[in-house]
């Protein structure tokens, strides 16, 4: 039977709802050059700090890092320790998870070095969901009003078989400095997702967008891999990794991945269950290119004249002004 959370506006402060960053990819050496921890805000914030922040304000109240063993000390120096005080201050709770080559029950094939993926970061995390929760990754900033919407569906419409999903408008996602593939949304005329088209090579053109030649339109809505779930969702993902690892390794043992979207378009084609697209207008950034460092430091500098931010960034929610 399908489950779903009931509750009211009043109520949904002491739901619990978890967010789980992806940020295994981040780079073995602290540093230098590395995307993630590329400093963007007043302060020398990074993207990740904002996503907390918003999460934080929106009324999410666990966050779940997904990294790998070797990279835990410098990632809590470096990142996890000031977020972790900020947490606390918040009565936020945080958990780590750990994302290995070797967490499979057969031996890595010679030579892959390569993640397992999406899939199998997100489901590192099982013990440690238990609640309605959403997923992000660390390197892409997604807009307060994004994760405003993700809870309220989180906390009063999700069910054991129905999810979300956020859409971006692609003309808000490109980047000025090359190519970026998106993942393009089908829908019905009521959001319901119906499938994600993974497309590659997307270029800006002076008519809007296109890849490889063909047109595609610029207002078209597209997954930057912000997901909503109920906890169910992490056996069905278990049922599809155990398969993956079954049918799809073999095929290509050093380059295939078990990715979320991919997973879910399968799980939408079997009619297993349904995902509901939030649309919003919030702008993307991210750093696709090195050239497109400057563009985000800017945007971010935008959106603290703007009043979106304040500089010392986490001091609105110290101050509990949320």
């Amino acid at each position: 039977m399908t489950k779903t959370v009931q509750v009211t506006a009043k109520d949904v402060i002491n739901i619990k709802t978890a967010l789980l960053i992806m940020a295994a990819g981040i780079g073995r050496r602290f540093g230098t050059g590395i995307k993630q921890l590329e400093a963007v805000g007043a302060n020398g914030e990074i993207i990740m700090d904002y996503s907390v922040h918003d999460a934080i304000k929106s009324g999410f109240n666990k966050i779940i890092f997904v990294i790998r063993k070797d990279i835990e000390n410098d990632f809590r120096e470096k990142i996890g320790e000031r977020i972790e005080k900020v947490c606390s201050d918040c009565n936020v709770e945080v958990k780590y998870a750990f994302q290995e080559l070797d967490d499979i029950p057969f031996s890595v094939p010679e030579g892959r070095t390569k993640p397992w993926g999406t899939g199998h970061a997100v489901l590192t995390a099982k013990e440690f969901i238990n609640e309605p929760f959403a997923i992000i990754n660390a390197d892409d900033y997604y807009g307060k009003t994004a994760f405003k919407k993700m809870h309220d569906y989180l906390c009063n419409n999700i069910k054991s078989d129905s999810y979300c999903m956020m859409g971006y408008t692609l003309k808000n996602t490109m980047s000025e400095n090359g190519s970026v593939t998106r993942g393009l949304c089908v829908t019905d005329n009521n959001q319901n997702l119906i499938k994600i088209v993974e497309t590659r090579n997307i270029i800006k053109t002076n008519f809007g967008a296109e890849a490889d030649g063909t047109a595609i339109d610029i207002n078209s809505y597209v997954s930057m891999n912000m997901w909503g779930f109920a906890p169910e969702f992490m056996d069905k993902l278990k049922i599809g990794f155990n398969d993956f690892l079954e049918n799809e390794v073999a095929k290509e043992p050093l380059t295939s991945e078990f990715l979320v979207p991919i997973y879910v378009d399968k799980l939408l084609n079997k009619n297993s269950i349904s995902v509901k697209m939030l649309p919003t207008n919030d702008i993307w950034l991210g750093m696709t290119y090195k050239e497109d460092i400057p563009v985000v430091v800017e945007g971010f500098k935008r959106l603290i004249e703007n009043g979106e931010y304040n500089s010392d960034l986490y001091s609105d929610l110290l101050t509990n002004n949320f």
